[in-house]
């Protein structure tokens, strides 16, 4: 199934102002750290590690002055950038920033069976084939149309220029490819670690990505 034309005509006409986003996955937890599949359906705590992870990035971008603070509604993006929120910068939680759901393969156990399993899937993707999702999930093309509703909030208010957004491995993959018009099948072109950066700039007609997955601030945590 085709994703072509992923970014609406809207952004691309220079009717909205400029953007800065600064686009970060959130802190690591016990299930990243063991290799288990999280998802939308697992609301789960960033570990010590994944602390150590927030607060450097925070100590390397607090002097950023940031407008506004969008993440997911899952607290371990809000974990990720409380220290921000805590400075009083506005903060909202949007259910397009989400992780994609994986279904009935969420928090299980990884076994030879969920390997063969995600591969599949993802193969499938990388094929263009989007529509594919296992039980009870997600999609990436459900994933993109409720992304395109996020961007909506991201963009549309005039007075926030730079703006942090805090999110999931595999939904901001999808996130990158719909502001870089990239197809989705493409998506592992954005490679990413726990509290990795991508700052995005937008001029009205186009984003464009001009810092790429930057982990500088993780050098100096064991």
């Amino acid at each position: 199934m085709s994703d072509a034309n992923l970014l609406p005509d809207k952004y691309k006409r220079g009717g909205h102002s400029a953007k800065t986003l600064y686009i970060i996955r959130h802190g690591e937890t016990d299930l990243n750290k063991r290799g288990i599949v999280q998802g939308r359906g697992m609301n789960t705590d960033l570990n010590a590690y994944g602390q150590q992870q927030a607060q450097a990035f925070y100590e390397s971008y607090k002097d950023v002055p940031f407008d506004k603070i969008y993440t997911s509604t899952l607290k371990r993006t809000h974990q990720t950038v409380h220290p921000f929120i805590h400075n009083g910068i506005p903060w909202i939680q949007h259910p397009g920033l989400d992780e994609l759901a994986w279904g009935i393969y969420e928090g299980q156990e990884s076994s030879d069976l969920t390997k063969a399993a995600f591969i599949s899937m993802t193969n499938n993707w990388m094929r263009g084939e989007l529509h594919h999702k296992f039980e009870q999930g997600e999609s990436p093309l459900e994933v993109k149309e409720r992304q395109l509703t996020a961007l909506d909030n991201l963009v549309g208010n005039r007075q926030d220029e730079t703006i942090l957004v805090c999110m999931h491995g595999r939904a901001l993959r999808l996130f990158l490819c719909l502001l870089t018009e990239l197809p989705l099948s493409k998506m592992d072109a954005f490679p990413h670690l726990n509290t990795s950066l991508y700052k995005v700039e937008y001029d009205g007609f186009k984003f464009q990505i001009t810092d790429f997955n930057n982990v500088d601030h993780l050098k100096n945590i064991a």
